[in-house]
Formats: structure tokens, sequence, C-alpha cells
């Protein structure tokens, strides 16, 4: 079975990116962009800007789709996850729903974070990430 999901990936004036730990399986205790499953008749951007204000307290408004992994999730789920580069347009960065923490991460917490699975190369691969 495949669950189609939706992740942000947000910088701030800083060339930041936001990160939440995830404090619920799958990725329990790991950290990445937030996002999560869609809901039944949710197209993509408004699964996100749902997503992003209930881990995180942020409104954001929505862009340009940077990639889309697919990843294997429990019970033989295939997690199709499509992530879009995303602009905070208000609120301050609280954890919220299933986030354990949330916070803004530069590239030196990229490489020493215990991230989910394949989120570096990914962001990598696309390009989206600020030059060191």
């Amino acid at each position: 079975m495949r669950v189609n999901c939706v992740g942000a990936i947000i910088f701030d004036a800083f060339d930041r990116l936001l990160l939440v730990q995830r404090g619920r399986p799958p990725g329990k205790g790991l950290w990445s962009v937030p996002g999560g499953r869609l809901e039944p008749g949710e197209d993509d951007e408004a699964g996100v800007r749902r997503e992003v204000l209930e881990e995180t307290g942020l409104h954001v408004t929505v862009g340009r789709l940077a990639g889309v992994v697919d990843r294997p999730g429990p019970g033989g789920v295939t997690y199709v996850i499509r992530d879009y580069l995303a602009t905070a347009s208000a609120g301050t960065p609280i954890a919220g729903d299933d986030a354990a923490d949330v916070r803004w991460c530069d590239q030196a917490d990229l490489e020493r974070l215990p991230l989910t699975d394949g989120l570096l190369t990914a962001l990598t691969e696309w390009g989206v990430l600020p030059r060191p």
C-alpha cells in the first residue's frame, strides 16, 4: 500500500533549516523536516500548511516541489513523500502535535543530529541546501 505524505523545507534568514524531532514512530527521536500523511481529499499545499502548523506552530506559504522519495514503512507500507520549499509567514516555532522538539539547524547540526534515513542525501541531491 502506498501512503501519500508531504513535507516542508523551510529556511530562516540565516539559512538555517527548520527540523522537528519525531515524537512518535516511525522515526521516533530522529530529526526531519516537518510533514506527515495527507488527509483524505486533501491536496499537497493544504497538507503542507496543516502539517507545519500542527508540528511547529508556523504559518507557511508553500512554494515549488523540491523532490519526491519513497520510504518503506511498517507492514509493507510505502510512504510516498513529496517535499516542498516553504516560507514561514507568521508564528514562532514551538513543538506541537507529534513533534518532541523543533529547532533551526545549521550545516553543523545537520551533520551531528540523528536525521531520518536519507534526508540529508535527498536534500543534497535536490540542491536545496544553502552552500556552506
